[in-house]
């Protein structure tokens, strides 16, 4: 063993120490140090231990939630496809309820060698969440990824969109529109990007319509499920509050908060506009076509890719949160507020 560690450590123009570390996972070394032990075992024919075998043909996992919501496979179509261009196999794991933890998926992962793994909506943008399984992967030596939440005690590089800029977009647009009573329905307070939202909501509505913070936080938002039927609820919710004008959190909530509204006899936009959030796929085509706020899929999923390729090529991008501006996109879910259209 010993003479096998000096012939790799000579090859490679390393310590035998640093040799030892690669072989036995260590965290401690270099990207490019690591490919350099693991060339210079691949030339004196020496195989390779067999979690550090197939780290090398290129495998990169991407974990994210349910499927259900068409915004994941949209960002994972673009993440898969930028990963294919540069040669990688990417490995897609979806948590589905009552299926495997997101802990479980990486630890799988992992045990099969990828190269690194782009986490989408995960724990990270749970606040509740303990964030040290993150600092424990960091030291197994696999470099990762975080879309879509922030925390500042994980050291890896975020890719997020503009959470509050996108909430200033909808209330601008909606008090364009005459709209005096904003409401906001979003998922479960825990969130980094619901916290954001919420944050950016109040501010535009404090800005655009003048009221308190208190009033806007205690009728004017809404927390429910990121799912069609938690949309519908909280719709139901601010509209029994008067709300003329209903911002969603996610486009599944959108189509929620319309069919609310026509269980109450009410038509979109005559009598309630709604705004939705992320643009995912077939959106433009629903009935009325939906007025949301697009979420960059594309530029965040190449930006994640090209991040974890900087980290998995030994020079990593800053340690810090990319943040991408979203775009408003109106079509027919929204109208002038029903008092603006009687005035003369």
């Amino acid at each position: 063993m010993t003479t096998r560690l000096a012939d790799i450590a000579a090859q490679a123009g390393v310590s035998e120490a640093t040799v030892s570390r690669v072989l036995n996972g260590k965290p401690g070394v270099a990207a490019t140090t690591r490919q350099s032990v693991l060339a210079a075992l691949d030339v004196l024919g020496y195989e390779r231990p067999v979690r550090l075998r197939q780290r090398s043909e290129g495998l990169v996992g991407l974990i994210t939630p349910e499927l259900e919501n068409p915004i994941f496979p949209a960002l994972a179509q673009v993440i898969g496809q930028a990963l294919t261009r540069q040669g990688y196999t990417p490995v897609l794991a979806t948590q589905t309820p009552g299926g495997s933890t997101e802990d479980e998926l990486t630890e799988m992962l992992v045990d099969r060698g990828v190269a690194g793994i782009i986490y989408v909506s995960g724990l990270h943008a749970d606040t509740t969440a303990d964030m040290q399984r993150y600092e424990r992967l960091r030291a197994q030596g696999v470099p990762f990824v975080l879309v879509d939440g922030f925390s500042p005690k994980v050291q890896a590089p975020f890719i997020s969109p503009d959470d509050r800029a996108a909430m200033a977009l909808a209330v601008t647009h909606l008090a364009s529109l005459g709209h005096t009573r904003i409401g906001l329905a979003l998922g479960p307070k825990r969130f980094v990007p619901v916290q954001r939202k919420v944050e950016g909501f109040v501010r535009a509505v404090q800005e655009q319509l003048g009221l308190s913070a208190k009033t806007v936080e205690t009728e004017l938002i809404q927390h429910s499920l990121y799912t069609l039927e938690g949309g519908q609820a909280a719709a139901g919710a601010l509209m029994d509050r008067d709300c003329t004008a209903v911002v969603c959190a996610s486009d599944m909530m959108a189509l929620g908060a319309i069919r609310s509204a026509r269980q109450r006899g009410l038509e979109v936009p005559r009598d309630i506009s709604v705004v939705g959030f992320d643009d995912s796929p077939l959106i433009a085509f629903t009935d009325p076509p939906l007025t949301t706020v697009r979420k960059p899929v594309p530029a965040m999923g190449q930006a994640a890719v090209r991040t974890l390729l900087e980290e998995i090529g030994g020079t990593p991008a800053p340690h810090s949160e990319f943040v991408f501006m979203p775009e408003l996109v109106v079509r027919g879910s929204t109208a002038s507020a029903p008092g603006e259209r009687k005035r003369p």
